[in-house]
């Protein structure tokens, strides 16, 4: 049988994020945990996929992921520049091909994510 609830730091794992990260989010409502008898912080399963977002980014094994709102796209030629707010207190600049800005429909005040690995920005939907 699946499991309904993880730890605080089974939850901050799976969604690659700090425990100090989580509990803020916490604190701030962005995130609903629940407590257990000994009032240890209890994630929903639930929420951790909820947080997770869209099918389909479980390929990347990168754990920064900054999700905001697409501010412009300039292109030129081949590539174009993405600017996302991200709503952490950031934002997030990419240089990626202008296939990929039309392949993801992105524009201003579209959703978006900035993943980061290593020294790359990628973008995703």
């Amino acid at each position: 049988m699946p499991r309904k609830t993880l730890t605080a730091a089974q939850a901050s794992r799976a969604l690659g994020i700090s425990l100090d990260t989580l509990r803020r989010w916490d604190r701030e409502g962005k995130l609903r945990v629940e407590r257990d008898a000994a009032n240890r912080r209890v994630v929903p399963a639930a929420e951790v996929e909820r947080l997770r977002g869209a099918e389909g980014t479980e390929g990347l094994t990168a754990r920064n992921r900054f999700r905001g709102i697409v501010r412009s796209v300039e292109t030129d030629g081949l590539l174009a520049r993405v600017e996302i707010d991200v709503t952490e207190p950031a934002r997030v600049v990419a240089i990626v091909t202008r296939e990929s800005v039309e392949e993801l429909g992105l524009a201003p005040g579209v959703s978006a994510a900035g993943v980061v690995k290593s020294t790359s920005v990628m973008v995703e939907r």
